[in-house]
């Protein structure tokens, strides 16, 4: 119990961003899933109702991450930020597709559920996995020594964003 406790104190900021980020990750999901629904309802066009959506979720995303999961990090710029945000996003949708395209194409289980399964189970944890460490590492690093007011005057600068 005591190693227990132990590891949850040296890995506990850890454990908090992984909730936050869990959280933020399933409003998007919602954000995603029912805005290109209703696009797909309203206008029969599949593609430009899940770009609509990916880009609406994918900016909701960078927002609650921005602001609730990595807060206390380093900011570098919102169009920076946004940019690389969103480009290491499409990798995480690229190891969803890959995990799906092996599955479907390469062992040639093409079910229903084997595809989800690839796709949103396979796929969405490895991509998930990607984003949360490439989130971490590039987009929102960690706070060097002696830039901690850093994060605070940038916020200063750029009123209503944040």
């Amino acid at each position: 119990m005591r190693a227990l406790l132990a590891a949850y104190y040296r890995l506990g900021h850890l454990i908090r961003e992984l909730m936050k980020f869990g959280v933020v990750g399933g409003v998007a999901f919602v954000v995603d899933i029912g805005l290109f629904n209703l696009l797909l309802h309203a206008t029969d066009k599949p593609l430009t109702s899940k770009t609509i959506s990916m880009v609406a979720a994918t900016t909701v995303s960078y927002a609650g991450n921005r602001t609730w999961t990595f807060r206390r990090r380093s900011r570098s710029g919102i169009r920076r930020e946004y940019a690389l945000f969103f480009v290491l996003n499409a990798v995480g949708l690229i190891i969803a597709l890959t995990c799906l395209a092996i599955s479907h194409y390469a062992l040639g289980f093409t079910s229903t559920l084997a595809d989800n399964i690839a796709a949103n189970v396979v796929g969405l944890a490895l991509g998930t996995a990607f984003r949360f460490w490439s989130y971490r590492r590039w987009v929102f690093p960690e706070l060097r020594e002696g830039s901690e007011g850093r994060a605070d005057d940038e916020r200063e600068q750029q009123p209503g964003l944040l």
